[in-house]
């Protein structure tokens, strides 16, 4: 494996890409069990993202994942702001020293770091109906080497049998199940566009 500063960036661009295209239906999952804005929230975060790196590109993996996190927590309203700007800002720290990523164990112990971040702002647990049940489990699988599309796509849709522990969902109690949690789907396509760059 070898990830470098602009393997990142052209990651964090697709993402941007990528949340622009799904933005309705992002929003669309977070209407019945949310503010119904979760998709434009993202897209302005992620906006503001290549607004700030355009011209000016982050030098280092670390500064990457910092530029991200400072446009997602100043841009992103809601809940997920906070709580990917959490996970990216930890990303960066675990990222600190490293000029490029040249192993697994790297990109998991970054990547694990997000999880953690996630989890300490949002004190949210696996289970709980949260983007942590895309980030833990796809963490998991790129360890046993077994992470793909299909598996991530997996993880996402079954965050619709779950009962929201966790944001305003939670308030719906046993309605909140039948529906697919947004930050799950967001995060989803998030481990989508980082595949393409692990090989």
């Amino acid at each position: 494996m070898k990830v470098t500063t602009n393997d990142i960036q052209a990651w964090l661009q697709d993402f941007a890409a990528t949340i622009e295209k799904n933005k309705d239906y992002l929003s669309e999952l977070d209407t019945p069990i949310g503010d119904g804005d979760h998709g434009n929230n993202m897209h302005r975060g992620m906006t503001e993202y290549l607004v700030v790196s355009k011209g000016n590109e982050p030098s280092s993996i670390a500064n990457s994942f910092k530029v991200l996190a400072m446009a997602l927590i100043s841009k992103v309203g809601g809940a997920s702001g906070p709580l990917y700007g959490s996970a990216f800002m930890n990303m960066a720290k675990a990222a600190k020293d490293l000029p490029e990523i040249t192993t697994t164990e790297e990109l998991i112990s970054i990547l694990t770091a997000g999880f953690d971040g996630i989890k300490n702002r949002g004190k949210a647990e696996l289970g709980d109906k949260t983007m942590l049940d895309v980030w833990g489990p796809s963490i998991t699988l790129l360890k046993e080497g077994r992470l793909s599309s299909q598996e991530i796509e997996q993880l996402k849709e079954q965050t619709k049998d779950l009962q929201a522990k966790k944001g305003r969902a939670s308030y719906l109690g046993e309605r909140s199940i039948g529906h697919i949690d947004p930050g799950a789907a967001s995060s989803a396509l998030l481990f989508q566009t980082l595949l393409p760059y692990l090989n």
